[in-house]
């Protein structure tokens, strides 16, 4: 548990949303992204050893939906999250809500028109309780947490210094449920027998995740295991052998060219039927 946590919204910045609201109402369509005024980032404080997590109690499962897959050149133009009670298996709040943006080059995946992101909506209002949520949380749960931690700090979105866990590569899922190493977030859900059905939304597949939550009996330990650090491994394995590191989550040639290679803590490492090197 973090020992003590440090107020993260002044209220200089909170008064700063309140009046970027104001200015919403009486422009509510934002034709061009570049207009909308963005609010204040903030700079929540870095976990240092002293306040390292054992078992997270409050989690807060988070997703997006981007105009692309750069954030240096695209945006976050829907967000959803869902704080989630680890000791009940409950989910304590939930939101989601569209950002504008002037056009989305991934409609045909997502299905959001760019107009329909500028309907008028409460969205920096929606800003500001994500901002609450986040001050709820101890860890920030996301699949695929390497593409959605990457759009916070930009743009609408706050930065975030909480650790993440990401449901895809850091999590072990039980071998019972004969899912592959990285499992794809529907995949997830099938396997616990949560029905999906709707793909690449973001508070869907949130609900998605907190569904499965429930169905963990062993949770604490999943997340507990899921916060160990992480480091870029290399498998020592020969052609024969390949398809072991391939079942164990390694991917050839990504991000090591020429290699087998995954991020792994030290206790997975240790796990594994064949010996790996590490490049960090």
């Amino acid at each position: 548990m973090i020992e003590e946590k440090n107020e993260k919204t002044s209220s200089g910045q909170l008064d700063l949303l309140g009046d970027l609201n104001g200015r919403a109402e009486q422009n509510p369509s934002y034709s061009n992204i570049d207009s909308v005024p963005k609010p204040e980032l903030i700079q929540l404080p870095e976990i240092g050893s002293s306040e390292r997590i054992l078992s997270p109690e409050k989690i807060l499962i988070i997703d997006t939906e981007t105009t692309g897959l750069n954030p240096e050149n695209d945006y976050c133009l829907e967000l959803g999250s869902i704080l989630f009670h680890v000791p009940s298996r409950s989910i304590l709040a939930q939101q989601s809500f569209l950002i504008p943006v002037s056009e989305n080059a991934a409609e045909a995946i997502n299905n959001i028109p760019a107009e329909v992101s500028r309907v008028e909506q409460p969205w920096i209002s929606g800003l500001k309780y994500f901002q609450s949520l986040l001050d709820s949380a101890e860890v920030l749960v996301a699949h695929n947490a390497a593409f959605d931690s990457r759009w916070f700090g930009r743009n609408h979105l706050p930065e975030v210094a909480l650790p993440w866990i990401c449901s895809m590569e850091d999590i072990a899922w039980p071998a019972e449920r004969q899912l592959r190493a990285r499992p794809s977030v529907r995949d997830l859900a099938l396997a616990y027998g949560v029905p999906v059905w709707s793909a690449h939304r973001a508070l869907t597949d949130c609900i998605y995740l907190a569904e499965v939550f429930k169905r963990c009996n062993d949770l604490e330990t999943m997340l507990k295991h899921g916060l160990e650090p992480r480091f870029l491994m290399r498998a020592q394995v020969d052609y024969e052998e390949r398809h072991l590191a391939k079942n164990a989550g390694f991917r050839w040639n990504d991000p090591v060219p020429g290699a087998w290679s995954r991020r792994l803590s030290k206790r997975q490492s240790a796990e594994l039927d064949f010996p790996v090197v590490s490049l960090e």
